[in-house]
């Protein structure tokens, strides 16, 4: 987002983006899919300080920051790794559960996982706080969901000594309408390292919002991924961030890349490897959705890179079935410019399986905000329809709207009234997916401008974000 390249006038050395969170399309129909939260060791890789590894059944943390190599086998390098005592902070417990896989009815998500080292009594799984379901053996179903639907689960160990760490699993009831499938509740941006984040809970308490998208996975040198380049993907602010918002019942989205900073599409140097940096945030985190806002002359204007991402999602959708996977990008007040188009056609001639095409209408020369993001979105539209032969429904099923509340860099007023009358549209026709930028500004200062921390605009705090929530 190009208020970063105003705001960083106001917060030193900070790179920002800007974008949509994403929605997407596709629900999991009745089939198993394997979400594997810790990723193998191996050498050569770079790994950040807190970062999880399984190595020959046992899952480490890393101590320090290094790049692996042969020898270095965390059991043998007990100053860079160290073993988890089960995740769960008490010695005894079970070892954290192994990968989780799903099925899924119009009204029942099925889980099983690997079992879990040490001894154990049984396994919980919760849905936030909420124990869903006790089971003695290695699967659970839960059943009396709405179809359509999607939900976050955890799942723990338990003895005598306590519980282990969770495995999430993120699965979608069947049952979906529209050719695209998988409506997800509006995420809004939340930024940790800009604009004075508020605590996502306090938020979730006042709205009701239940999904954020988290930015941004940035390069932190090669293609190593960091949250903005520069904080470890897990031990840190965004890491107990993403806790709080599961441990409510809630769901995140990461989002890759933006208007400006490090990114991974230039610096990695293959689709190959770039889908490893991927799954390294996927193993990391546990998100319902991967957001991959596409901006600017180095990823979206570079078709070098643009198809490097796009191959790169191919393999990240392939090896992640339940993970939805949303492209973000820039447009016109009548849709995609020249490159979006060529983005959209360019997916479909390499069979990648994207759930949702998000716009971002601001910053487009805009007056009537609200009519100019209908014709926007009305553009993406005609623009989906001639790449797949879809219907408008089969469109709208694959399309999101990503905004940018109160006052945007050029100046263009997006109203709580104006942003109502977006949701409603939006929701309407059937779109699955909607965000705006971000949590962080969603507070008042009228004639404050276009700043970090507030909208610019008269405002009750975290309006947009209720506004949201109803999407």
């Amino acid at each position: 987002m190009r208020l970063r390249s105003k705001v960083l006038a106001l917060v030193a050395g900070l790179a920002l983006a800007l974008t949509g969170a994403g929605l997407t399309a596709a629900a999991p129909a009745a089939s198993a899919a394997v979400q594997q939260l810790a990723a193998a060791w191996a050498p050569w890789t770079s790994y950040a300080t807190g970062a999880v590894v399984t190595y020959n059944g046992v899952d480490y943390v890393c101590l320090q920051g290094h790049t692996s190599q042969p020898g270095w086998e965390p059991p043998n390098v007990p100053a860079l790794w160290k073993p988890t005592d089960g995740g769960g902070g008490n010695p005894g417990a079970p070892g954290q559960p192994g990968a989780v896989s799903t099925s899924v009815t119009g009204s029942s998500i099925s889980l099983s996982w690997g079992a879990s080292s040490g001894t154990v009594s049984g396994y919980r799984v919760y849905e936030g706080s909420t124990q869903r379901a006790q089971v003695s053996g290695t699967s659970a179903t839960i059943s009396g969901l709405g179809s359509c639907s999607t939900h976050t689960y955890t799942v723990k160990a338990y003895n005598s000594a306590g519980e282990s760490a969770g495995r999430d699993a993120t699965a979608t009831t069947t049952g979906c309408t529209g050719g695209g499938g998988g409506k997800m509740a509006g995420a809004p941006y939340l930024y940790m390292g800009w604009g004075n984040p508020p605590n996502p809970g306090t938020v979730m308490d006042a709205t009701g919002v239940k999904s954020f998208t988290m930015a941004f996975i940035l390069s932190s040198g090669g293609c190593t991924p960091a949250w903005d380049g520069n904080r470890p993907l897990t031990g840190g602010a965004d890491q107990q961030a993403i806790n709080t918002i599961k441990s409510k019942g809630g769901s995140v989205q990461i989002s890759f890349g933006g208007w400006q900073g490090n990114k991974l599409g230039p610096n990695c140097s293959t689709p190959q490897a770039f889908a490893g940096a991927v799954q390294q945030v996927i193993n990391a985190v546990g998100p319902a959705v991967v957001d991959f806002d596409i901006e600017n002359y180095d990823e979206f204007e570079n078709y070098t890179v643009q198809d490097r991402i796009l191959n790169g999602l191919k393999i990240v959708k392939q090896n992640n079935p339940n993970v939805k996977v949303v492209v973000t990008f820039g447009t016109t007040r009548t849709g995609p410019n020249a490159h979006g188009v060529r983005l959209i056609n360019q997916s479909k001639a390499l069979g990648v399986p994207i759930d949702n095409y998000t716009i971002m209408p601001f910053d487009f020369g805009g007056s009537n905000m609200y009519q100019d993001t209908v014709n926007a979105s009305e553009g993406l539209k005609n623009a989906l329809k001639s790449a797949f032969g879809w219907s408008d429904a089969q469109a709208y099923a694959h399309m999101g709207i990503s905004g940018m509340n109160g006052l945007s860099d050029q100046q263009e007023l997006t109203s709580p009234s104006t942003w109502t009358q977006i949701r409603d549209w939006a929701r309407s026709h059937g779109l699955t997916r909607l965000a705006y930028w971000a949590v962080n500004r969603d507070r008042p200062c009228p004639g404050g401008g276009v700043v970090s921390n507030c909208s610019g605009i008269s405002q009750s705090d975290w309006e947009f974000t209720r506004i949201t929530a109803g999407f």
